[in-house]
């Protein structure tokens, strides 16, 4: 016991001098670090607290064991240390909090890991290197200790004799999950693994980049505490080591492996020959990236794998201390894994310890940044609310131009440069050459050309390009491609101001004097499997016109990415989303990037954006409720004329009902072009209203007018003769979900409030509606968006007081969660609100906003929003619709012939 007093707290037995005292406790002259008495308390708390204890329980079991150890009590300097031991883990504590990820996780008997220490060997060394050589600001440094804190509080702790964890971490599209992967593995080896394990990705390209980021963030920083089974080169993949088998070291082992049958087959062999005694003493941290593509079981059959996933699984089986954590973007698949495995075979990877939904980084440009956020008011909308104007459409007949339109043609395909890849090509020049006017000539800027698979398609599409930029670079500095140059510029910069992300505008002039050289700069990359030149952004100013399939699918990192220009089609969820490369962090050009795309394919990343928040949403509301991966199944909402994973991975789902319990819903797109089927919905809303019993007495209310306690076989014919777009989400689910509750025991839903909307200076509708007469009108202007040949999207039909109109009072400034409670306080959860709306034909926008345009309807439209209290249910099951995958480059194998 006096060698622990003596280990923790040296200098305990002496007094100290007042520079002695300062080294003991830590201060500015130190960098602000604890010193090695204030390391000591706080290691022997946070055991404590491991054990279940709260840190003030925790702090005094401690100094009462060091003063029966020492027989005296704490000196005034032995005091203020341990002071500062709790000072320091609240603070930390407080820390996580204010950086707090959203976790589902199965219950566990106290907390084993509640942070770094100051003297431990990866983490400290790792912050700083982020903090000083790459640059991190103290607010993402801090982000990512707490996000990475918070993976490592949920796996098992390693000091048990045997564990079997599995978990998955769920990011953002090129939002930093390799940063978060790195201190992750920092932490858990300086809390105990031994062994830390990546399956990085599919292809050679991705496991060297990852195998790169290990070296140069985490073991560059403490290169005598890593032993490695794994290189940079090009066959630097796992392979058997000498001695057949595995032992147990000092240095943590590494390995960075692909996720391929040949190096995954050398390791599970290489610790099925590791003796079991070895195996015993060794825990291992297996972080599976990109845990949707090729771990999950593709064989449509629960009793037959995969090769990778049979490989993974026997992998976790041989190892009898082991923590899995995968990690994904699109956790699509993930989710739909049958957490019962069948009798006799090893355990299927579904994350049933935990599920933790990592923060938006800030800086983080993803769906939102695009396509915006919901609006907390529908006729005040802010620049946040509507997105960026980024998005340039290409038009379907320019596709054939940049790739073959099916297999069979692409040993004859032709390529060609259309006028929507001539204006992103010139695009790309300028915004690289503004790049250069802001002091960034020496960073990497990109274009990304992802058109198809097929691999010589990209060899003939690069050489249409070259042939391009030659030309481009005699011929730009005449006066008509001048001026072209220019009004394309300026056009750009009007559209994307920006001063909405504190940038000043680039006079052309200005630009132009960087152009020649950007073009002389440019290198034109092919990456797929049959190129032999790779994307390399070791050396400075790379600028790179990036051309490829697959490869640039998933998880490959194109730095600077400016311009892409996407054609590839598929139609699952997952695929799409991976697609994405331009999601990411565009720090000090946040203006300038823009994406070319086909119209379809802008509808469905909008219509993803929604899937991806109700995922996340989801997430939270579980772990608000206190429940696990094992008492739910996340919902992933269907998207007509989409799959969301492959068919192969759905064989545990089922179709079945939705709740829509606590949710607002709205109609926000009309057939704006249809004049049936808008007079049809008013002629809807007419009968409801002449249905309502005379005597009923209409309330005249601030938003509008209301009437209290409407029959429900009233309001549900309504609904069913109301014609919503199949695109808004709840269509054909709505009426299954009020029938399902009305029958319930307590009768909820025979009543509802109705009410119809009316701004004070609306001008009147043309139709009287029922027995409210002639109504104000509402304006909502149409999303100017590329393809609105059909419906109009006007993004928001409600604002947030309208889900009040049957109460009095109420929060201002609320979110729609606190607004939905207030209104549930008063009413109880049995009396739903439908809202209608009248809504202006010839709805303008704001004179001030850039993404919208005059409704334009053939006839004044008919909107409904509905708010459902929350009835305590869980939305349990995901809603799919099983189907055959269509012909679309998603079904070609990966690895075959195509790249």
């Amino acid at each position: 016991m006096l060698e622990w007093l003596l280990t923790e707290f040296p200098g305990v037995m002496a007094p100290l001098n007042e520079l002695g005292a300062r080294y003991m406790l830590g201060n500015d002259t130190l960098g602000g670090r604890p010193g090695p008495q204030v390391q000591g308390w706080i290691r022997q708390i946070r055991k404590e607290q491991a054990a279940g204890l709260d840190l003030a329980t925790a702090a005094e079991e401690v100094r009462l064991s060091f003063e029966g150890l020492t027989g005296s009590g704490l000196s005034e300097g032995q005091h203020a240390a341990w002071q500062a031991a709790i000072d320091y883990i609240r603070a930390a504590s407080t820390e996580s909090v204010g950086h707090s990820s959203i976790a589902i996780r199965r219950p566990r008997r106290g907390d084993w890991y509640r942070g770094s220490s100051p003297d431990d060997a990866n983490w400290p060394p790792m912050k700083a290197h982020l903090l000083v050589r790459q640059n991190w600001s103290e607010a993402s440094a801090t982000s990512l200790d707490a996000s990475s804190t918070e993976v490592v509080s949920l796996m098992e702790d390693p000091s048990l004799l045997e564990f079997r964890g599995r978990g998955m971490v769920v990011g953002y599209v090129q939002s930093g999950k390799t940063a978060n992967m790195l201190a992750v593995t920092a932490k858990a080896v300086d809390a105990g693994y031994r062994f830390v394990i990546y399956l990085a990705g599919m292809t050679n390209a991705l496991r060297r980049q990852t195998q790169r980021r290990f070296e140069a963030d985490l073991r560059a920083q403490n290169r005598y505490g890593w032993h490695l089974h794994t290189t940079l080169d090009d066959d630097g993949d796992f392979r058997t080591p000498p001695n057949q088998w595995f032992s147990v070291m000092d240095p943590a082992q590494v390995a960075v492996v692909k996720k391929n049958v040949t190096p995954l087959r050398r390791l599970v062999e290489t610790i099925s020959k590791t003796p079991p005694a070895l195996r015993e003493r060794m825990p291992v941290l297996v972080i599976d990236d990109e845990c949707d593509q090729a771990s999950v079981n593709a064989s449509g059959s629960q009793y037959d794998t995969t090769a990778i996933n049979g490989l993974i699984r026997h992998l976790l089986a041989l190892l009898p201390r082991v923590q899995y954590v995968g990690y994904t973007a699109t956790p699509f698949a993930n989710v739909l894994i049958n957490p019962r495995t069948p009798e006799g075979l090893p355990d299927d990877l579904y994350p049933e310890d935990f599920i933790l939904a990592l923060p938006r980084p800030d800086g983080y440009s993803g769906t939102d940044s695009l396509f915006g956020e919901e609006p907390a008011d529908a006729q005040s909308e802010t620049p946040a609310q509507t997105g960026a104007d980024a998005i340039r459409e290409i038009p379907l007949p320019e596709r054939d131009a940049v790739r073959p339109s099916s297999s069979r043609e692409r040993e004859t395909f032709s390529a060609s440069v259309p006028p929507s890849l001539d204006d992103a090509l010139r695009y790309f020049i300028m915004a690289t050459a503004a790049r250069a006017v802001r002091g960034d000539a020496a960073k990497h800027s990109c274009m990304l050309v992802h058109t198809t698979v097929f691999t010589l398609a990209h060899t003939r599409l690069a050489e249409a390009i070259g042939i391009w930029l030659d030309s481009f670079g005699k011929d730009w500095i005449t006066p008509a491609n001048r001026e072209r140059l220019r009004q394309q510029w300026e056009r750009e910069q009007k559209r994307v101001p920006p001063a909405a992300f504190g940038h000043t505008l680039i006079p052309f002039e200005e630009i132009a004097g960087h152009i020649s050289s950007t073009v002389d700069e440019l290198q034109i990359v092919i990456e797929n499997s049959a190129s032999d030149v790779r994307l390399d952004f070791s050396v400075s100013a790379r600028k790179y016109i990036v051309i490829g399939g697959s490869v640039l699918a998933r998880g490959l990192t194109i730095e600077g990415l400016c311009v892409s220009y996407f054609v590839r089609t598929t139609s699952q969820y997952d695929t799409l989303l991976q697609m994405g490369r331009w999601f990411g962090f565009r720090r000090g050009y946040e203006d300038l990037p823009r994406i070319w795309m086909t119209a379809d394919l802008s509808e469905a990343f909008r219509d993803l954006s929604i899937v991806e928040t109700e995922i996340r949403a989801d997430i939270g509301q579980f772990a608000e409720r206190g429940l696990t991966p094992a008492d739910f199944a996340v919902r992933i909402r269907q998207i007509p004329g989409m799959t969301i994973t492959a068919a192969k991975k759905m064989i545990s789902a089922e179709v079945c009902d939705v709740s829509f319990s606590g949710e607002h819903l709205q109609t926000i797109r009309f057939p704006y072009r249809d004049p049936t089927r808008l007079k049809e919905n008013w002629r809807a809303g007419v009968r409801l209203l002449e249905a309502i019993d005379g005597s009923i007495r209409i309330e005249n209310r601030s938003q509008g007018r209301l009437i209290r306690d409407v029959p429900l076989s009233l309001v549900r014919s309504f609904l069913e003769a109301y014609s919503a777009s199949r695109l808004d989400q709840f269509a054909g689910e709505l009426l299954s979900y009020v029938d399902a509750e009305s029958i319930a025991p307590d009768h909820p839903f025979g009543l509802w409030n109705v009410g119809v909307i009316e701004p004070r200076d609306g001008p009147p509708s043309t139709i009287a509606l029922g027995v409210f007469g002639k109504v104000k009108m509402v304006t909502r202007s149409r999303l100017n968006l590329p393809r609105t040949d059909a419906l109009a999207d006007i993004k928001a039909l409600m604002s947030r007081r309208d889900a009040l109109l049957d109460v009095d009072g109420g929060p201002d400034g609320e979110d729609w969660a606190s607004i939905k409670r207030y209104r549930q306080s008063i009413v109880g959860d049995k009396v739903p609100l439908l809202l209608l709306y009248a809504i202006d034909r010839n709805s303008s926008p704001s004179p001030s906003s850039q993404y919208r345009t005059k409704l334009d309807a053939a006839a004044d439209v008919l909107g409904l929003g509905i708010v459902f209290p929350d009835r305590g249910e869980l939305k349990r099951y995901v809603r799919v619709r099983l189907q055959d995958d269509d012909a679309a480059e998603d079904d070609i194998p990966e690895f075959a012939t195509v790249e």
